[in-house]
């Protein structure tokens, strides 16, 4: 075998450690900064909180990328670019490798009603209901309840065995025979404990919510009604739910009218009574998701421009720990030569990569606003498409960056808060050679359902139509599409009865 010298060159992306905790960061929702900063102070002595955060404490000062201020307005020039570190310290180019991304994306016929939450106008019952919801869980309000119960100890343990099964919607998924089948070994003791699992679960239907522990939306639906005031409207209402729910959700009346030999009047009747059933009997003891939701920028109007501010709330207030950084100064050979000079540097790599986090986020919520002043002013209907590309050409940094940004990060509005990334979508051909946001697509159709007669729903066709009229060239399938992404049902379960 001949033995050769070859020479081959290629090029390779060398992510350092600093460089990949950037890229990190900048990805993570605010719950998951909070987090990592948490984990950071318990890990490194030389960080610490500041009760008033300030950019000027010398050591931060120091060590941090220039400020380009906490708040921008739309519509006036910003010089607003990221604030650029030394190649020393982002190790040559990396910092535009970070940010040109080199680095290597009901069922109908029953109300859905809303978790549990106050009026606002003065329903103390409901408010206190809404506060203890949102502090209790569906498992502790139930292990509350059976509490007040004289059991043996088996038969509540059996009970807390299936309260541990629910999901949140208070439904039990698995079978009882299952869950004996995985906690008993042998057939008899199977046998036994599946007989003890049956009571067990009828005492977990006794309990509030009602309804709680079903096991489909037909017998959570039976459980709710057989707890009301006995009457005709409520038998009938029991036989749909547990045989004709199809044919109410299709709102059949004749069919309905024929299965279960009630009239018109009574049947309308059973099915108000249905309307007020809750499908989701542990919904109101569920997080709210929405409810969580702390915005990460703040959009406020001044005359008639907008002001775009980071939200003092999210941002991490840290800093140096000055007598750890005096100490190890003081030292004989420097900082470099001490065990915690490497956390002195992890320390003060991380206090940067936070401040340019937050510094790209502002950059870019200050480019969206301005690329959709008409939302801003007149609210989704003016939305104008938007990419993710001309946000990056914009700003002069890769679209997987700003992908990054739009991520679990949210903006305060006049309109509401909302997810960064809502203010991107596609467009529609228009009449007039423009293109109409596919937000403000879905916002029109919205708005016809709203206002149609519901004896006569508007079909897909006919939104089409619609928004052809409005100069906007929408095919019916994608009416259907946005229509079904809204939870907005088709015409024929929208007919009222």
């Amino acid at each position: 075998m001949k033995q050769t010298l070859q020479v081959r060159l290629s090029q390779h992306l060398a992510l350092t450690p600093q460089l990949q905790q950037s890229i990190r960061l900048l990805q993570l929702s605010t719950l998951e900064l909070h987090q990592e900063v948490e984990q950071m102070l318990a890990s490194n002595p030389l960080l610490e909180t500041e009760e008033e955060f300030s950019v000027s404490t010398p050591e931060l000062a120091a060590n941090a990328p220039a400020e380009s201020g906490t708040e921008a307005s739309a519509g006036e020039s910003e010089s607003g670019d990221a604030p650029e570190l030394s190649a020393e310290d982002f190790g040559g180019t990396e910092r535009e490798d970070w940010e040109n991304g080199t680095e290597g994306d009901d069922f109908d016929g029953i109300r859905e009603l809303p978790p549990s939450s106050g009026t606002g106008s003065g329903d103390d019952d409901g408010e206190r209901e809404s506060q203890e919801s949102a502090e209790t869980t569906l498992a502790e309000h139930l292990a509350q309840q059976l509490a007040g119960l004289h059991l043996s100890p088996e038969d509540r343990a059996a009970v807390q065995v299936l309260i541990e099964s629910l999901n949140e919607d208070g439904y039990l998924e698995d079978a009882l025979d299952e869950i004996a089948a995985a906690l008993a070994e042998d057939a008899e003791q199977r046998e036994e404990l599946l007989d003890r699992l049956r009571i067990a679960h009828r005492l977990l239907q006794s309990l509030e919510p009602a309804g709680i522990g079903a096991r489909d939306l037909s017998e959570c639906l039976v459980l709710q009604l057989r707890a009301r005031p006995r009457s005709a409207a409520q038998v009938i209402a029991i036989l749909i739910c547990k045989s004709h729910l199809e044919l109410l959700a299709r709102r059949d009346m004749r069919r309905l009218m024929h299965e279960t030999g009630a009239d018109e009047a009574l049947l309308r009747e059973a099915q108000l009574l249905i309307t007020q059933l809750e499908p989701k009997p542990g919904r109101r003891f569920a997080q709210s998701a929405a409810a969580a939701i702390v915005p990460d920028v703040i959009v406020r109007k001044l005359g008639r421009e907008f002001r775009v501010m980071l939200n003092p709330e999210v941002a991490p207030k840290l800093r140096i720990n000055e007598l750890y950084a005096n100490a190890l100064r003081a030292t004989r050979g420097g900082i470099s030569n001490s065990p915690l000079g490497s956390q002195l540097q992890e320390a003060r790599w991380f206090i940067k990569n936070i401040q340019q986090r937050f510094d790209t986020i502002l950059r870019v919520s200050t480019a969206i606003v301005e690329r959709q002043r008409g939302f801003f002013t007149h609210g989704e209907l003016a939305m104008k498409p938007l990419v993710l590309r001309e946000i990056a050409d914009e700003l002069g940094l890769h679209e997987s960056t700003i992908s990054r940004v739009t991520t679990a990060k949210y903006m305060a509005t006049p309109w509401g808060t909302f997810e960064l990334k809502y203010f991107f979508g596609s467009g529609l051909s228009t009449e007039a050679g423009g293109e109409a946001s596919s937000t403000a697509v879905r916002a029109l159709i919205k708005q016809f359902v709203a206002a149609e007669d519901i004896k006569k729903p508007l079909s897909d066709s006919a939104l089409a139509a619609m928004l052809e009229e409005q100069g906007i060239q929408c095919a019916r399938r994608t009416v259907a599409k946005y229509r079904e992404a809204m939870k907005i049902a088709p015409a024929n379960l929208r007919k009222a009865m």
